[in-house]
């Protein structure tokens, strides 16, 4: 008893001096969203720190008890569910989420037919592949246009991943790795922020995370339905994000190790289901591409030219993301699986490995690239956690970990998020709803130094509110040509207002106007204070982070005295 309470001891003071260290060290963390150099110095470290006390408490309660291997899988949907549900009040802090609204809306307001064939075309594609916009359009027509269901998707998709991870494990080892690394995603605050987002990150991440699970499923117990499903899962894994198509090379891996005989013994029979399928996927792909290859051959080119030497401008350090902003726990223990892999002569660890060493390869360096690859990480981590042999020990380790993510995720993190400028839209979004109005007019305006295309910012405010937007109002005020062309969110710069928004200035008179800006506190120009003759400024949101130069301004404007009705003479 008292050597294992000296366990304890020792682990929970690792734990802290950690959490000391990388406080001390958080003027190097370069991460572009949640840096901790932003988001504990506005917080009371001391506070953290007997959080995080408190949090190696209940890990030790929790680790005294085994879970049982059939309630292994259901623990870990749940818990891994409930973790989320913080990070729902998280507004939409990055702005990619503008294009994939404006996306999905379009299926939802014209329907599935002209989503496909628009696609690319009078839909920006920019660089999107269309399988996630399309799941998020199919929800907004089924439930209607409101972000719980969004949310609701996002971390069901989530949960699934982690069950996903533990199954990789458990079918490429046993339970325990399985169960380890089923719990070690909740160790990464950075990816606990992301689940509630409109992003498309998450959602890869289930596909490739599925894809690999299938593609092994398939060629362990063969079956046409497996085969098949595999295929399937090949292809939306494709269509998810560009960047999965490198990534998929991992099914490459997995033959060349069943056929280096896995597990003692070559099975033939499996080689030829692995090489079909992909095979099969290959021509149902290539059929998409051929059918919609003006579209496809347009983005690989942007992303040659553009995307892919941008990396090497908004990219984030290594320790960054491998100490900031995963757990550290993760990354030694990830390090310590390879030397046991080798150890052992374990073919199949090139399965869980093969695409984290893409990524150090390749030198990827932005983390929401890396996102689809974390499952992978946790694989590794697992495995590499099995060298301790007491499982009570390792389930405190475990549980420790996850324990001090979320304290860093919700009492950091999230407060740092909900001070972004980006949060006005959404609480004057909230304040729209309660006006005694079906239709609302909305004006963007420029800054003498613009950043973002403020029009953007139309479409997080319509995710928001359950108002007709009505937006016509188009300044001059582009910066100049060679800046766009070299600027990380340039996308902004070719928004093209959907013609659900459009109206004429004449048509609504007597409606609130909503003025976004992000220099909120400029002169209004001369034409939009003409327009706003008559009205009043009813309520504004101009919370800003002081941290990044794009803020968003919002000012709701109602008519002082609206006319009163007009009497008809009988």
């Amino acid at each position: 008893m008292q050597k294992k309470l000296t366990n304890y001891f020792l682990i929970s003071a690792v734990f802290l001096l950690t959490f000391v260290a990388l406080f001390l060290l958080r003027g190097t963390d370069d991460n572009r969203l949640f840096s901790w150099a932003w988001a504990l110095d506005r917080i009371d470290a001391s506070r953290i720190y007997f959080l995080l006390v408190a949090g190696l408490i209940i890990s030790a309660f929790l680790a005294r008890t085994a879970i049982p291997d059939n309630y292994q899988m259901p623990f870990l949907a749940v818990l891994s569910f409930a973790v989320i549900l913080p990070f729902w009040k998280e507004s939409e802090i990055i702005v990619d989420a503008s294009r994939y609204f404006t996306q999905a809306k379009h299926l939802e307001v014209y329907g599935i037919g002209y989503f496909l064939k628009e696609w690319g075309r009078t839909i920006l594609a920019w660089t999107d592949t269309p399988l996630v916009p399309f799941l998020y359009g199919m929800i907004f027509k089924l439930f209607g246009e409101n972000r719980i269901f969004l949310q609701l998707f996002t971390t069901v998709l989530f949960s699934l991943t982690v069950v996903l991870t533990s199954l990789i494990g458990k079918a490429l080892w046993n339970g325990e790795t399985g169960f380890s690394a089923g719990l070690l995603p909740l160790g990464i605050p950075y990816l606990l922020a992301q689940v509630p987002l409109m992003l498309v990150d998450v959602p890869t991440m289930f596909f490739l995370t599925l894809t690999i699970y299938t593609f092994l499923d398939a060629l362990n117990r063969g079956g046409a339905a497996r085969i098949a499903c595999s295929v399937v899962t090949i292809v939306l894994a494709m269509l998810s994000k560009y960047s999965v198509w490198f990534m998929l090379s991992v099914l490459i891996v997995v033959l060349i190790v069943y056929a280096m005989g896995r597990a003692g013994s070559k099975d033939r029979r499996q080689l030829l289901r692995g090489a079909g399928i992909l095979i099969m996927a290959a021509v149902v792909l290539g059929a998409i591409l051929f059918i919609r290859f003006d579209v496809f051959t347009e983005q690989v080119i942007l992303l040659r030219e553009y995307q892919i030497p941008g990396l090497e401008q908004w990219g984030e350090s290594f320790h960054s993301t491998f100490l900031f902003q995963i757990h550290p726990l993760i990354t030694l223990s990830a390090l310590v699986s390879l030397a046991v892999a080798l150890r052992k002569r374990d073919a199949s660890y090139a399965i869980i490995s093969w695409l984290v060493l893409l990524v150090v390869l390749f030198g990827i360096r932005r983390i929401r690239y890396t996102i689809p690859v974390f499952p992978m990480l946790t694989l590794m981590a697992g495995y590499g956690l099995q060298v301790i042999k007491r499982d009570e020990l390792r389930r405190f380790i475990l549980f420790s970990t996850v324990m001090t993510s979320l304290v860093i995720g919700i009492f950091a993190y999230l407060p740092l998020a909900e001070s972004m400028s980006v949060a006005n839209l959404k609480h004057a979004g909230e304040y729209l709803n309660r006006l005694d109005t079906g239709e609302i007019e909305v004006i963007t305006l420029f800054s003498k130094e613009p950043v973002v295309n403020p029009a953007v910012a139309v479409p997080l405010l319509d995710l928001y509110t359950n108002k007709q937007i009505r937006y016509y109002y188009q300044p001059q005020g582009f910066p100049p040509r060679e800046e766009i062309e070299q600027s990380s969110l340039r996308f902004t710069w070719a928004f093209r207002n959907p013609a659900y928004y459009i109206g004429k200035p004449d048509a609504f008179l007597n409606v609130p106007i909503v003025i976004i800006s992000d220099a909120p506190y400029e002169p209004l120009p001369k034409p939009v204070a003409q327009r706003l003759e008559g009205y009043r400024l009813s309520e504004s949101f101009n919370t800003s982070e002081k941290i990044f130069r794009y803020n968003v301004g919002v000012g709701i404007y109602q008519k002082t005295s609206p006319s009163p009705p007009l009497k008809i003479l009988e």
